[in-house]
């Protein structure tokens, strides 16, 4: 993380990077024990603490609060699905179709990070 103010949005953007990091390894994980018995898929949560920590940084606007969150409150929170809803007899709730919607989704939504923190630095490379 780089600690001055005209890094503020890349910094927000590398936080949500890694937590669609972890994300991408969660879901591989599942994609790996879709034959497991009694596995229960894992997901990332990292959108809500993310939104709550922009949201509640400051009144005005959108600069004033990317620039006063304070990212090392929000950190990724990988849990387990332990609903009650299983796609097997044997206690595996993994639904590979779904797993790999996900998984693209998840892809998108790195890709779109990643396309945001390199035009970020072209705009400080123009200045």
């Amino acid at each position: 993380m780089i600690n001055t103010s005209n890094f503020d949005y890349i910094n927000v953007l590398d936080k949500a990077a890694d937590g669609s990091y972890l994300r991408n390894e969660a879901i591989s994980n599942n994609i790996a024990n879709a034959t497991t018995p009694n596995y229960k898929r894992q997901d990332v949560a990292f959108e809500e603490a993310l939104r709550s920590s922009i949201l509640g940084a400051t009144e005005g606007s959108l600069d004033k609060k990317i620039h006063n969150v304070d990212l090392s409150t929000v950190r990724p929170t990988v849990f387990t699905d332990t609903g009650e809803v299983s796609y097997r007899l044997d206690g595996n709730n993994v639904d590979i179709d779904t797993e790999n919607t996900e998984l693209a989704a998840n892809q998108i939504m790195y890709n779109g990070l990643m396309t945001s923190v390199n035009a970020e630095f072209a705009n400080l490379k123009m200045v």
